[in-house]
C-alpha cells in the first residue's frame, strides 16, 4: 500500500537500484545492466539480503 507521493517514490527508488544492480537479465547472459563479479566461496559463507522491501532477495558471501 502506497501511502504518499514521497513514500511512492521511495519505493520506485528502490526498485530501479534492484533492477539495475541485482536482477539477472537474459538479454545479458543473466547478468545485471551494472555487471557483477563472481564471489569466491573463500569470502564467506552465503547471507540473503531483502530488497524491494522483502519482495526480493540478493544473495552475498560475507564473512563470518
Amino acid at each position: 500500500m502506497v501511502l504518499g507521493e514521497r513514500h511512492l517514490r521511495g519505493i520506485l527508488s528502490n526498485y530501479v537500484d534492484y533492477y539495475n544492480e541485482t536482477r539477472t537479465h537474459l538479454a545479458l547472459a543473466k547478468d545485471a545492466p551494472e555487471p557483477r563479479s563472481a564471489q569466491a566461496p573463500s569470502q564467506g559463507r552465503v547471507v540473503e539480503v531483502p530488497r524491494v522491501g522483502g519482495l526480493h532477495h540478493e544473495y552475498l558471501r560475507r564473512a563470518a
